[in-house]
This record gives C-alpha cells, sequence and structure tokens, in this order.
C-alpha cells in the first residue's frame, strides 16, 4: 500500500508499539492480583502513548506493514484485556460489600463481550479489506470511542481503588458520587461508541468488499 514507506521493523515507532504491548502483558499479570495502582499507571502510560507510535511514524516516514498491523492490535489488546478483567474483578468484589451498591457492575460481563465481538469483526473485515489492496484506516468514531474506553477503564479502576483501600467500616468508603456517576457515563458511552462505530466500519465494508472483490476478480478474467 501507499502509505507503508520503509521496510525496517526495529524502527522508533515499531519499539514504542511493541514497549506498550508488553506493558499491556505486565498489567494483565498485576490487576488478578490487586495491584491497582500499578496497574492504573501502567494503563494510562500505554494507552495514553497511543498517539505517539503512529504519529511518529508518519512524520519520519518510518511507517511500516508491521506497524500498520501491530499498532491497532496493541490497542483491541489493551481494550479487551482491561474490559474482561474489570468485569472478573467486579463479581470478585460482589461478594465483599467493599462496593457501593452504585458502583457494582460498572463494567458488565455484557460489556466486555460487546467490546471484545466488535474488535474481532473490525479486525477480520479489516485484515480481508487490505489483503485485497483497500483501505481500512481507522476512523474519527473509532479513535473517539477509544477515548471514552479509556476513560471508562481509568474511572473504573480509581472506584476499585478507593473501596478496597478504604475498607468498609469507614466514612471514607463513601465513594464519590461526582466519580461514580462520571464513570457511569464513560462506560456507556464506551459501549455506544463501541457498536456505533463498529456499525460504521460494517457499512463501509459492505461498500467496498464488493468493489475490491469484483476488480480483482476482472483482473484475472
Amino acid at each position: 500500500m501507499s502509505e507503508v514507506k520503509t521496510t525496517r521493523v526495529l524502527n522508533l515507532p515499531n519499539i514504542i508499539t511493541f514497549v506498550r504491548f508488553a506493558l499491556s502483558l505486565v498489567i494483565f499479570a498485576l490487576l488478578p492480583m490487586g495491584e491497582y495502582l500499578i496497574s492504573l499507571i501502567l494503563f494510562i502510560v500505554a494507552a495514553g502513548t497511543d498517539w505517539m507510535d503512529g504519529y511518529l511514524a508518519r512524520k519520519n516516514n518510518q511507517v511500516t506493514q508491521l506497524g500498520r498491523i501491530l499498532d491497532p492490535f496493541c490497542d483491541k489488546i489493551i481494550i479487551c484485556g482491561m474490559f474482561i478483567l474489570i468485569a472478573v474483578e467486579m463479581t470478585k468484589l460482589q461478594a465483599t460489600d467493599k462496593l457501593d451498591q452504585s458502583a457494582l457492575y460498572l463494567i458488565h460481563g455484557w460489556m466486555a463481550v460487546v467490546v471484545v465481538g466488535r474488535e474481532i469483526l473490525v479486525t477480520a473485515l479489516r485484515g480481508f479489506i487490505e489483503q485485497h489492496g483497500g483501505d481500512f484506516s481507522a476512523n474519527f468514531s473509532g479513535k473517539l470511542k477509544m477515548v471514552f474506553q479509556c476513560g471508562a477503564v481509568i474511572g473504573t479502576l480509581l472506584i476499585i481503588m478507593q473501596a478496597t483501600e478504604n475498607g468498609s467500616d469507614t466514612e471514607a468508603n463513601e465513594l464519590s458520587g461526582f466519580l461514580i456517576y462520571a464513570t457511569t457515563a464513560f462506560v456507556w458511552v464506551a459501549v455506544i461508541s463501541t457498536v456505533y462505530s463498529g456499525a460504521i466500519y460494517v457499512k463501509a465494508s459492505i461498500n467496498l468488499i464488493p468493489k475490491l472483490t469484483g476488480t480483482k476478480e476482472s483482473n484475472t478474467n
């Protein structure tokens, strides 16, 4: 594709992507152990540098096919993994009385299923379309969806941290109403934007696939 300008794999943008992927694995190991603060910090670093690898690749003419694949793949691993693990943590904390009832299940199990399902679908469509020479780059709705998903993860981790660190018998355990309401809003907007952006990608693929496959078939005849 015309956007791929170099074949060198070990460039700075790809190294950043590899580091982000490694951070996600560390987070997935620490979060089930109750290391919420470290997990939160590492998530902010991994998600907050999402723009950096792509920006540097375009700025320095270091766009590679590997980078085009790994960058969105890394994003999906981070978000899908966090939604799944947080849903599991919410289930574990349900029986402890550490979470205020209004904060329970901020991220439901079915929400994680929606996020993972959408990412698998879009990844499959992107792979098929780009294999046939089409352009299926991330659009604005997909990038905005990522922002809301990150906000939902950060807010939920903050709530879990506050609940587990303060205990259940003190006034300090009364969760901030603003934090709960803000996180709830982020979670639901994240889910809605996930479905919406997925629908946009599906619609785009419905228009693209017949053209790409039709062109390929006509060229082989």
